[in-house]
């Protein structure tokens, strides 16, 4: 299913799918969507991933088809047991976490799940020679011990909070991380070999992936039974077979998606935690000035580009806090669309405007490269008003849309559109993010953002136990970063899906970053009925 290359590769970088492509000539049609029984589904994405082994980033945050984790996240968005039999329990200085275990569990191969199963799951991510792209965001792991066969303990080197929503790893066989190699070369990679409600029957790279039901799911086999995603990378083209009846359903931009209303089809929008924001790096020597940074913040009016790009699907962005976890959003620490403050900032900054109407300070212009993936046609619309916004008040952005290849080596220098989020836990997303100890770590904090009161800020409701405390804490970073931020952040984007409904099950949740055909409408297929 969809995940997160950011996750997969690094973080921030473009949502990832699992899908199938009978655009080449020579490829077979695929299956009619639903077949005699109603028990198969066809569905779109815009992309495939590049592995499919939970320590290189698949599904990291649950959702994945063919992994547990010892938790999973309801519908709410709350923790609940998934391979662990209740729920993680902390000790009194919550230093340590104790999870037990389910006891009715294999893997797709046949092999019985246990505590052994955990423990080296965990003591791969941790260890140095399996090469984990994800291990930075464990960092309070110190590690894991075997109590006994249906019981494990995580030991942290200060507490965690959040510490429960990282439990969403899929676990893999003990044995197939035995060997100290980089998990990049893993046949997981290619052959996962899970405890999840699916297998995968085949992946055709570049063409198609199919998932078949899992038999002896622990969870009861799932009565869709077979799921074939295609791989369709433009929109358009996407909607055009899907009006053609080809598919159950796909993911859309959200105009797109609207001219499906009154079809055969569901619309449906799914509220998100997914930001879209532009770094300033601070080896920049434009973007890295405090006026810059402040006046680009007030200098774009993020709902009029929510509303002129995405049909209104979408909320306006300060910091990475989502409006779905209310109770640390600080609404003091919100930028404001004020051009004129813009310009009042810049020039007490010393940026003068010049006869061409870009400004300058001791020689150097006003002038930066805003980078966003070339395929992906939210970043490239964003990007474009933007560098709209910029140019109103003197500030020359150039646009570049890249492959992720070229885009990485220049992060630290030139500004990026960014995308992640997570609806989860505000510690997930924003420490990685913005923590100095994170600078230049691939996605995680990729233009060197530097402030330590928001370090201090981002540290106390990490350790903070009481929940009061821990609210208030988060609040105050999120005033100590909109003090002298180091992005500009835009827009929490909505995600659009057009849906054939025929099946019960659909719960609408509020996806992170990751989605496509994995969050979205299909987040717990595996639970669904046919109609038929």
């Amino acid at each position: 299913m969809a995940i997160d290359c950011s996750r997969v590769i690094t973080r921030g970088g473009i949502v990832v799918g699992v899908l199938l492509s009978v655009v080449a000539a020579g490829c077979a049609a695929p299956t009619p969507p639903g077949g005699p029984s109603g028990s198969e589904m066809v569905l779109a994405d815009g992309y495939e991933p590049e592995s499919l082994h939970p320590l290189l980033g698949y599904g990291v945050e649950g959702a994945s088809k063919f992994y547990d984790g010892l938790v999973a996240h309801d519908a709410d968005r709350q923790v609940q047991p998934a391979l662990a039999a209740s729920a993680p329990e902390p000790a009194s200085d919550h230093l340590s976490w104790t999870v037990r275990l389910r006891t009715d569990v294999t893997f797709h191969d046949g092999s019985t799940f246990d505590a052994d199963d955990v423990v080296a799951t965990f003591r791969a991510l941790l260890g140095p020679a399996y090469a984990s792209s994800v291990r930075s965001d464990w960092a309070t792991l110190a590690g894991v011990e075997r109590i006994d066969a249906q019981t494990v303990r995580f030991d942290l080197n200060q507490p965690d909070a959040a510490f429960p929503h990282r439990l969403t790893l899929g676990i893999v066989p003990a044995e197939a991380v035995a060997d100290p190699v980089p998990v990049e070369s893993s046949p997981l990679a290619s052959m996962p070999v899970g405890t999840g409600p699916y297998t995968l029957a085949e992946w055709r790279r570049g063409e198609s992936m199919e998932l078949a039901a899992n038999e002896s799911y622990w969870g009861g086999a799932p009565a869709v039974e077979s799921i074939t995603i295609v791989f369709a990378v433009d929109d358009n083209t996407r909607a055009q077979r899907l009006r053609s009846g080809e598919f159950d359903g796909t993911v859309l931009p959200p105009a797109l998606a609207q001219t499906f209303v009154g079809s055969q089809y569901t619309v449906r929008h799914h509220p998100s935690a997914d930001f879209r924001a532009v770094t300033l790096p601070t080896a920049n020597p434009v973007t890295a000035d405090p006026a810059i940074r402040m006046a680009l913040n007030h200098a774009v009016d993020r709902q009029a580009m929510i509303g002129g790009l995405f049909a209104g699907r979408g909320s306006p962005a300060s910091n990475p806090i989502p409006e779905v976890l209310t109770d640390y959003s600080e609404p003091s620490a919100q930028f404001g669309f004020d051009r004129a403050r813009a310009e009042r900032i810049l020039d007490e900054g010393g940026w003068v405007l010049g006869p061409d109407g870009t400004r300058v300070k001791d020689g150097v212009p006003a002038r930066f490269t805003l980078m966003y993936p070339a395929t992906d046609t939210i970043r490239r619309d964003l990007a474009q008003g933007f560098t709209s916004y910029a140019r109103a008040v003197g500030i020359d952005v150039a646009l570049e849309g890249l492959g992720w290849e070229a885009i990485e080596p220049r992060m630290g220098a030139d500004a990026l559109v960014l995308g992640d989020g997570s609806p989860f836990d505000p510690d997930i997303v924003s420490y990685p993010l913005l923590h100095s100890s994170y600078a230049g770590d691939g996605f995680n904090n990729p233009a060197g953002y530097v402030n330590p009161a928001v370090d201090a800020g981002l540290d106390a409701p990490r350790r903070a136990v009481d929940p009061e405390q821990r609210i208030a804490a988060v609040k105050q970073w999120q005033r100590d970063y909109a003090a002298a931020p180091g992005f500009v952040f835009l827009a929490f984007l909505d995600h659009s899906y057009v849906v054939r409904d025929r099946w019960n099950g659909y719960q609408q949740v509020v996806d992170p970053h990751s989605h496509g055909t994995t969050w979205g409408p299909w987040w717990n297929v595996e639970t669904w009925t046919s109609r038929r």
